[in-house]
């Protein structure tokens, strides 16, 4: 968000400010365009939404969650509530589709949020999620730069992003570090059967370059300034 770049030394300006913004969209765009009347079920789909970002989310799930927590409520309304905030361009839902056949599952899709700054502000201190905020800064950014994006399932393996604009096609795994061999074979692994020629990244903070079988390895930061 613009603005923010002229309050960024002041952390409780920039706070208040993506605080403003989160309630101008909820309150505004969502509760009174579509009057709705439980918003705490609203604000906790949302919570949840941010929370798990990157996970593969079905309205069943969610409602088994919040009976969990002794707070009932319908798949229909769960699934109404989450289309409201794609609708207000607070999360964008991102299919999940089998590479081999090329068909989109139709349930548990993905949903990355609009705006790192609003899961901040939802969630408080995300810090720790290390690995869900470079997926979706890297998600993000594929969409500004005009690619169709999607999840793909490679098997038993999930590739983070098929992005896709016209005839050009590539893939993303993104984590944080390859720190250990297990992660290494992890994000590395996890193109094995593809036979296309179309690029094939793995995305980290690493700055050594650990390309292998083809596979290009890059730093997340020099990945983001290529445009």
């Amino acid at each position: 968000m613009p603005f923010l770049s002229l309050i960024y030394n002041d952390r409780q300006a920039c706070d208040t400010y993506l605080q403003d913004i989160y309630s101008s969209v909820v309150l505004k765009d969502i509760v009174d365009r579509y009057k709705i009347r439980n918003v705490d079920l609203l604000r906790r789909i949302i919570s949840y939404l941010s929370s798990e970002i990157g996970h593969p989310i079905s309205a069943t799930g969610i409602a088994k969650f919040f009976k969990n927590e002794h707070r009932g409520s319908s798949i229909d309304t769960i699934l109404d509530y989450i289309s409201y905030t794609c609708d207000a361009y607070l999360f964008t839902r991102v299919p999940r589709s089998y590479l081999q056949g090329k068909q989109n599952l139709r349930v548990n899709d993905q949903y990355y949020i609009t705006d790192h700054g609003l899961q901040q502000t939802m969630l408080v201190n995300n810090q720790q999620n290390i690995d869900q905020i470079l997926e979706n800064i890297v998600f993000v950014e594929l969409l500004r730069r005009g690619y169709k994006v999607s999840v793909g399932l490679n098997d038993k393996k999930e590739i983070d992003f098929v992005a896709q604009k016209g005839n050009e096609k590539r893939y993303y795994q993104v984590t944080y570090m390859l720190g250990s061999q297990a992660t290494i074979e992890r994000e590395f692994g996890a193109y094995d059967g593809i036979a296309d020629n179309y690029p094939k990244y793995v995305l980290s903070m690493d700055k050594f370059n650990m390309s292998r079988n083809g596979i290009i390895h890059q730093n997340i930061i020099d990945f983001l300034l290529e445009h």
